[in-house]
């Protein structure tokens, strides 16, 4: 059950990364590679575990001391740093899978690598897609390889379209939770905190997706990459707001029916998933009872407030390298939130002027370079009007 299938995981000490490594353990599945940036604890005791033969610390003085570790306990593991070192585990020879794991824009590179080595991807950096898509989706056509998601709600598509036929497809209903601000309005929002933003009321999530939850931007940048991953116009996409995350997302024919995949809030699922389909593996993770979930309710969601989900429905419709630039003044301004030097109300306004900015410059045809500089453009944008890191 799964032992034949031989994955790399960047981004090993995150949360799906963590989870991903719950979901080996669990299923059998070989784990040839790990990437990380620095936490040398948690990667040694996933060494010691999963005895991976490569691993990779994006920070240099993390891979070095790790190295130190590994040699002391006599455990066989190449260690390397830096970016070409998350390359190498990217495109690990032996691996038949890459989760895609990294945290923002920093994971695209390493994907591109793995696809180009033929790697199918297991997604959950959705920046990949929000930042690229176009070329990204092109390089796995032509590579011949598939890319499956693990965001639940970009699996819970895939799972309601298969054995349908696109054309049928009436439009996406793509659920959001809220986050932890939904009903409040503008005024109830200006003096907000980082540790505000971060109690997540159903899901146990990393800090940049907890606070792009608290924005909405979070599901802005699902759009997209739902746009890209399934072929479906952004217009042909609704966000939901469904409080209780039991539904993850649903799938409307043009004859009326709607598909909707139901679970537990628990991303072990989508993520099994990921790596085993056209499989379903049996395993001890929790199982969704539905004399216990109580009601389900839906609601619009307030873009007024929540300003970022709209700003992602227009750099989606301006297209080229928009998204791009977007997406770097996003992350820019969640750095900045979480170390209290904006407003929570601040992220969207600045990233609007940095959209702003970019729409002179914007590439309808771009490459890996102009993604770049988009995003290094517009996180420069936002460090120099808020007066630096």
């Amino acid at each position: 059950m799964g032992s034949d299938k031989k994955i790399s995981v960047l981004g090993s000490t995150g949360s799906i990364g963590v989870q991903t490594l719950d979901v080996a353990r669990e299923s059998g599945i070989q784990v040839k590679a790990l990437a990380a940036y620095r936490d040398v604890d948690k990667i040694e005791s996933q060494i010691k575990e999963f005895k991976p033969e490569l691993c990779a610390m994006y920070d240099k003085n993390s891979a070095f001391e790790l190295s130190k570790r590994i040699r002391s306990a006599g455990i066989k593991c190449e260690i390397l740093g830096g970016e070409s070192g998350v390359f190498a585990c990217a495109e690990a020879e032996g691996t038949d899978t890459c989760v895609a794991a990294i945290v923002g824009i920093a994971g695209l590179k390493p994907v591109v690598r793995a696809i180009r080595k033929k790697k199918n991807i297991a997604l959950a950096n959705k920046e990949t897609l929000v930042t690229a898509g176009e070329y990204v989706m092109k390089l796995a056509e032509n590579e011949g390889v598939n890319i499956f998601p693990i965001d639940s709600e970009h699996s819970a598509i895939f799972q309601c379209i298969c054995g349908n036929r696109r054309e049928d497809i009436k439009r996406i209903l793509l659920t959001a939770s809220g986050g932890p601000f939904r009903g409040k309005k503008k005024e109830d929002l200006i003096n907000v905190k980082a540790a505000d933003a971060l109690k997540h009321p159903t899901w146990s999530m990393g800090a940049k997706i907890t606070v792009d939850s608290a924005t909405l931007m979070n599901k802005g940048l699902e759009v997209i990459e739902a746009s890209w991953l399934f072929g479906i116009s952004p217009e042909k996409i609704v966000p939901v707001v469904h409080p209780q995350s039991i539904i993850h997302s649903m799938v409307e024919f043009k004859d009326g029916s709607i598909m909707a995949q139901m679970g537990t809030p628990d991303m072990r699922l989508p993520i099994s998933l990921s790596l085993t389909w056209p499989q379903r593996t049996h395993h001890s993770f929790s199982v969704l009872d539905l004399f216990e979930c109580g009601p389900l309710t839906f609601e619009r969601p307030d873009t007024e407030t929540f300003r970022c989900l709209a700003l992602a429905f227009e750099a989606m419709k301006l297209g080229g390298t928009v998204p791009a630039a977007m997406n770097g003044a996003n992350e820019a301004c969640v750095e900045l939130f979480l170390k209290g030097k904006i407003g929570f109300l601040q992220i969207a306004e600045l990233i609007e002027e940095a959209m702003n900015v970019h729409i002179m410059l914007n590439k309808t045809v771009y490459d890996i370079d102009d993604v770049d500089n988009a995003d290094m453009a517009s996180r420069r944008f936002v460090y120099d009007k808020v007066g630096g890191i």
